[in-house]
């Protein structure tokens, strides 16, 4: 989604911008005035680009046309090019690639390296594709979207190429060992595309493959296999999909002596069907809908969202099972209960090694890790050293075909990032762990100090946050502070070292705030679940929640109290906007949705309905309209400072959600300033120095706004 996390034609980008401003509108309900701004969902229209660039220009004048946003611009750059970041790495045969990107590269470098030279303080890089180079020649502001590997062969990849940031990308073929694209070798034209190889010759292909082939969210709803040296058009239909699901593909098993194909079919954002494909059959795993399912070599992976009955045992939401997969499709039920949730503790995701499984759990929103080894049938956990208190902890097996070794990369907020290599024993027990690699300090963290608070939600809710401020911050509701939130699709928020808002904001002596609210996933699916469709409003009062203990624990105030979100995070503070406009200073809103009347129009906005609800439906507008910032901005009302900004090359999150709700304000006569980035995709920017031409942008209003230099 809107959020965070996926690989999603020339042809299909000049349709998206030949796209009538009407699109596919429902009539509007009695109630609601027609729209004036329609006009502003031509993505590519002249007369919206021209709107567009005027608003750039009043953004531009009042915020970057300053020495202090100079220099605050140029620092951002000079981290985010800095060559003492870490170089994170994945392993490929007997090479670990990493992608590149700094003041000479600034599209990037893809580049490979020895284990051996890795370990060293200057690794010895060999250049396997210069982005630059490559978009020189072809004249395409191509964006790496990453490679797409032959397993265990490791000798072919498809490189997949996105053209100024958007979802939609390219894929080509790749030979490893020679360093060149094959020539006459598969490729595919811009699309969401979903890809996987099946074998040498042959791949499974999920794109975009003319009228009718796309969902309504505007992914691919057939997949294919698709055989090396015919056309496209020739492959043939694997899976066919509803226009309704969200997408779906196709991908091989290559663990040796476990090679198997599987069918995934995404009926929504919170449901899915696994299939077997043998014999030219599909067979369906049966689980709950809501439920994740993997396979690990012989075990079955079921990650429940919802409680699950079976066998006459109830197994509670947010636990993981393991099965052997086989005596599984043969008809046994019998499980392993590998995590199982409590009210304060959650799966964030799993891993596997060759021997083992690597579980990263969230404990009052703080990270612990564990190592999962089956011995004898039966599964035993041991506790991974090297996590922090506070931050965050992931671990990255090197190749879970062969090796038991992994990548251990931990931050906090304080400190830097620092990469260890570890290896799991028979047991499921790290040695010691050898480091690699550790980012420098980007900024002075030695006054501040990292506490963790609740707050309490009308309902009565506990609703966690982090506090990142200096250690003698004064009492007195005088800091500026900047609360972040995003409380959506089940994905949790915990503080790590983020070095930009270090040098653009905690430097000065300012604060910054991470609300744990409902609907992410800090505690589980029931998290989640507790701000879905009608339940959305929860989120809201846990993030008012959280600003309103702030200014009671005497933090800050609310001229003082700014907030940031985007995507889902957007719509939160553009709730807030609406909502609570006295308890706010100043909003930052980026890459929004706010039209919750249209948004199942627009892009992917389809896939959305299982976490927001389908404004189509009377009953179901009701409660939509209580959440929709576009429908809900008041004339009459005083509302704080906002930006909004956005990305003309966002298919995702579709841009006239920002456009049009600063026309509505602009009408009014609101404090609105508006920037969007041609290019950039849902992240906002193609590149470093958008980057941080972007973030400059943000810290700068804020700073101007609460009074915070």
């Amino acid at each position: 989604m809107p959020s965070p996390p996926t690989l999603l034609a020339a042809v299909l980008w000049s349709l998206i911008f030949a796209m009538p401003a009407t699109l596919s509108a429902e009539p509007l309900p009695a109630d609601l005035p027609p729209d004036p701004f329609l006009w502003l969902e031509d993505i590519g229209g002249t007369e919206p680009l021209n709107w567009v660039r005027q608003r750039n220009a009043e953004s531009v004048a009042t915020l970057a046309e300053s020495g202090a946003f100079s220099g605050l611009e140029a620092r951002l750059l000079s981290i985010l090019d800095s060559k003492e970041r870490i170089p994170l790495v994945s392993r490929i045969g007997d090479h670990f690639y990493n992608f590149w990107r700094d003041a000479a590269h600034p599209k990037g470098l893809w580049r490979r390296t020895t284990l051996a030279s890795y370990r060293t303080a200057e690794p010895t890089w060999e250049t396997v594709l210069d982005l630059d180079a490559l978009a020189a020649a072809e004249r395409e502001n191509w964006v790496w979207h990453g490679a797409v590997v032959l397993e265990p062969e490791d000798r072919r990849c498809l490189v997949m190429l996105s053209r100024g940031g958007a979802d939609a990308d390219v894929a080509r073929e790749f030979d490893l060992g020679k360093g060149l694209f094959v020539e006459d070798g598969f490729q595919l034209p811009e699309a969401k595309n979903r890809l996987g190889w099946r074998t040498i010759d042959s791949l499974f292909v999920a794109t975009d493959f003319g009228p009718g082939s796309l969902t309504t969210s505007g992914y691919p709803r057939t997949v294919r296999e698709w055989s090396r040296g015919t056309p496209l058009s020739s492959a043939r239909i694997v899976y066919e999909g509803e226009a309704e699901d969200m997408s779906v593909s196709a991908y091989r098993d290559p663990t040796p002596g476990f090679e198997r194909d599987f069918v995934q079919r995404q009926k929504t954002f919170y449901s899915s069907e696994l299939f077997l494909r043998r014999n030219e059959e599909l067979i369906r795993v049966e689980k709950p809908d809501d439920a994740n399912a993997s396979v690990q070599r012989e075990w079955l992976l079921i990650e429940l969202r919802s409680n699950w009955t079976v066998a006459g045992t109830t197994y509670p939401a947010g636990a993981l099972l393991a099965a052997d997969f086989e005596r599984f499709l043969g008809g046994e039920r019998e499980f392993q209960v590998l995590f199982t949730p409590t009210e304060r503790t959650s799966l964030v995701s799993y891993a596997p090694t060759r021997n083992h499984l690597i579980l990263t759990t969230l404990d009052t929103v703080r990270y612990r890790l564990f190592v999962l080894t089956c011995r004898d049938g039966k599964w035993g956990r041991q506790p991974l050293a090297g996590v922090p208190d506070f931050g965050t902890a992931t671990a990255t097996p090197l190749d879970d075909l062969e090796s038991d070794d992994f990548f251990l990369l931990t931050a906090n907020p304080l400190e830097p990032s620092t990469l260890a290599l570890g290896t799991l024993n028979g047991e499921g027990q790290g040695g010691s762990l050898e480091k690699l690699k550790a980012t420098p300090a980007f900024f002075d963290a030695t006054k501040l100090a990292v506490t963790q608070h609740e707050a309490r939600s009308k309902d009565g809710t506990r609703i966690p946050y982090f506090q990142i401020a200096r250690a003698d911050l004064p009492l007195d509701g005088s800091t500026p502070t900047q609360l972040y939130g995003y409380g959506g699709f089940e994905i949790p928020l915990v503080p790590g070292y983020d070095p930009l808002a270090g040098a653009a904001w905690l430097e000065s002596g300012n604060v910054s705030v991470i609300a744990n609210i409902r609907g992410g996933g800090e505690f589980g699916p029931a998290w989640h679940q507790a701000a879905l469709k009608a339940n959305r409003p929860r989120a809201y009062e846990d993030f008012i929640a959280v600003a309103e203990d702030l200014v009671a624990r005497r933090i800050t105030s609310p001229a003082r109290l700014g907030i940031k979100g985007g995507s889902n995070g957007g719509l939160l503070v553009g709730n807030m906007y609406t909502m609570r406009p006295e308890l706010f200073g100043a909003v930052v809103c980026q890459v929004p949705l706010l039209d919750m009347r249209r948004f199942h129009t627009l892009l992917a906005g389809a896939s959305w309905m299982g976490e927001y609800g389908n404004p189509d439906l009377p009953e179901e507008w009701a409660f939509i309209q209580s959440f929709s910032p576009y429908h809900n901005v008041d004339p009459a009302q005083t509302y704080p400072p906002l930006l909004i900004t956005t990305s003309t090359r966002d298919d995702r999150v579709h841009p006239a959600h920002a456009r049009k709700m600063t026309a509505r304000l602009r009408e009014m006569g609101k404090d609105v300033l508006y920037y969007e980035n041609i290019e950039g995709g849902h992240g906002g920017a193609a590149d470093n120095k958008q980057r941080a031409f972007m973030d400059a942008l943000g810290w700068t209003f804020l700073r101007q706004k609460l009074r915070a230099d």
